[in-house]
């Protein structure tokens, strides 16, 4: 994995590391709101919800749009794909050491 990937990894898991900002994006699956309608779903201030977007803005995750004085936000998924594919090696990793597990166990519980 080359550096850069690496960056992006990073910046994402940290943005999906606070509860907000993995609302927020549960949030831009479905829909585009606005800045303030984050802020008042969430109930924080827009200072607050810029601050979270900001950070789902550096990993890639959202794209702000301004529609004159309106700001919207959409969700832009390509980065999570690369998260999931970056677990996904572990899942492969942690299923096959879980079936060598009941393959041993099950091996030792007929020799009971």
């Amino acid at each position: 994995m080359g550096q850069q990937h690496a960056d992006v990894l990073d910046s994402v898991f940290a943005a999906l590391a606070h509860p907000t900002r993995r609302a927020i994006l549960g949030v831009l699956a479905s829909e585009e709101p606005s800045v303030s309608e984050l802020a008042g779903r969430f109930q924080i201030t827009l200072t607050t919800v810029a601050k979270h977007l900001r950070v789902l803005d550096r990993a890639g995750l959202v794209e702000q749009r301004k529609h004159g004085r309106v700001r919207t936000c959409r969700l832009r998924a390509a980065p999570l794909g690369d998260a999931d594919a970056w677990i996904s090696d572990y899942r492969a990793f942690w299923t096959g050491q879980l079936d060598a597990l009941a393959a041993h166990v099950g091996g030792r519980a007929r020799d009971v």
